[in-house]
């Protein structure tokens, strides 16, 4: 049986929240957060690989549909052409029998061409068999042929056309398929390299986490104390001011799309200053400074003394300036009431 197209939708509806249920379920896990996100990618992937098989599936459908159409439509184009020539010999036919007629009225008895006259169309004289029988029989032949061989070609036009809506609607229905579950693999090919971008940038900062640990172990360079007279960089203010309304991106570090600590990398980067991706990492790079301390330019980190996980730059006041999550872009925002715990200055 044919899935109708609640069907189908209900088919696609359970393929994504199964889905979502495995990243529901992989997220809620105990895990590392490189760990989680990879677990879920591989969620993703997995439904993903379904999904890519199910395309083949309903691409295939969508072409032998509209196949079928084309094909139905040049057995409508052939057919008319032979319903023509039906016609025109219908015609031919017509005008024979009634030159036929004339010549039995000059050489008949009257009554006879009377009846001929009287048919009130062409059909109906052709149904007077026994008038035809006195014409001539070769004529009744023919005319039978071809009347026979017209309602033949009426019938299957009509019946090709019936295939012809048949085949449109499942053609329509098959391309509602197709644009649905393309739609859902591109969601999901969208979250896969969503994915893939937040684990690469989850590596790098523990690997630069992992690098500042080891130097610091070795008894490397230290953060030099902190400087109570110490402007900051309010310039970082100016510069972050000139990305307003640059989209978030995922592990972004340029003005085509920045993340958090990939906006403030990439600004402090115009004065000199290099910083890891990462907002852990910076805040372990940053010298700490009270909140109630913090000048312009200054970061501040929201989250906990073991994991940052968001950075922006202060502005004064109770605002700053920060790429805040998929979906926004870079803007002003509230420092208040959001998990702030440290400030850090370079």
């Amino acid at each position: 049986m044919k899935p109708t197209n609640s069907t189908w939708r209900a088919t696609l509806a359970l393929i994504f929240g199964a889905c979502v249920l495995c990243l529901v379920v992989a997220a809620a896990a105990p895990a590392s957060p490189i760990s989680s996100k990879k677990a879920r990618l591989k969620a993703v992937q997995a439904k993903l690989e379904t999904v890519y098989a199910q395309v083949e599936v309903v691409v295939e459908k969508y072409n032998q549909a509209t196949s079928r159409l084309d094909g139905v439509a040049l057995q409508i184009k052939q057919n008319q052409r032979l319903l023509d020539l039906a016609e025109r010999n219908l015609r031919r036919a017509n005008t024979q029998l009634k030159v036929r007629a004339e010549n039995l009225y000059k050489s008949r008895d009257i009554g006879i061409v009377d009846v001929l006259f009287q048919a009130d169309s062409f059909d109906d004289l052709v149904t007077q068999l026994d008038m035809m029988t006195r014409i001539g029989n070769s004529d009744v032949d023919t005319v039978k042929a071809i009347a026979a061989y017209r309602r033949d070609i009426k019938d299957r036009r009509i019946k090709l056309n019936a295939d012809k809506k048949a085949a449109a609607t499942l053609v329509a229905e098959r391309a509602a398929q197709k644009d649905q579950i393309l739609a859902l693999e591109s969601k999901l090919e969208q979250m896969t390299t969503g994915l893939k971008a937040e684990i690469k940038r989850l590596q790098r900062q523990a690997a630069a986490a992992a690098r500042l640990a080891a130097q610091q172990a070795l008894g490397g360079p230290l953060p030099p104390p902190l400087d109570p007279n110490s402007p900051g960089h309010p310039e970082i203010v100016t510069i972050a001011q000139r990305y307003f309304g640059v989209p978030y991106v995922w592990g972004g570090a340029s003005p085509g799309g920045f993340d958090c600590s990939g906006l403030t990398m990439y600004c402090y980067a115009q004065i000199g200053i290099p910083l890891y991706h990462g907002a852990t990492v910076q805040q372990q790079q940053s010298i700490p400074v009270a909140l109630s301390d913090m000048r312009p330019g200054d970061l501040v980190f929201f989250g906990n003394a073991s994991f940052s996980h968001h950075v922006a730059i202060y502005a004064g006041g109770a605002s700053v300036i920060e790429a805040p999550h998929t979906g926004d872009v870079v803007r002003y925002g509230a420092l208040n009431g959001r998990g702030a715990w440290i400030g850090g200055r370079f």
